[in-house]
């Protein structure tokens, strides 16, 4: 089997191709304290309702009410909801 030569080189710049510092923004949005309260709150959920960490595949998912619900992990993070809303009853 052949070695690959490029691997532990680098990572390659995409801040040139794109214009783009993904690098920053994902540290700006992740780390707000909006967004971490947010993160913790579904985690708390995860954890009260037995999913958390136990590889199942499920994720607590916000319905438009505000309720929280066991959903597929797959299905939960590939809803692209109107301005960042559910799109779930």
């Amino acid at each position: 089997m052949a070695r690959n030569t490029l691997a532990g080189k680098g990572k390659s710049n995409n801040t040139e191709k794109t214009g783009r510092d993904y690098k920053k923004e994902y540290k700006d949005f992740q780390g707000s304290e909006k967004q971490k309260r947010y993160r913790a709150e579904l985690n708390k959920a995860n954890r009260d309702a037995g999913s958390y960490g136990n590889k199942d595949g499920k994720d607590m998912s916000h319905q438009k009410n505000g309720k929280l619900v066991k959903e597929s992990q797959s299905k939960n993070r590939a809803r692209q909801g109107r301005d960042g809303r559910s799109t779930k009853k």
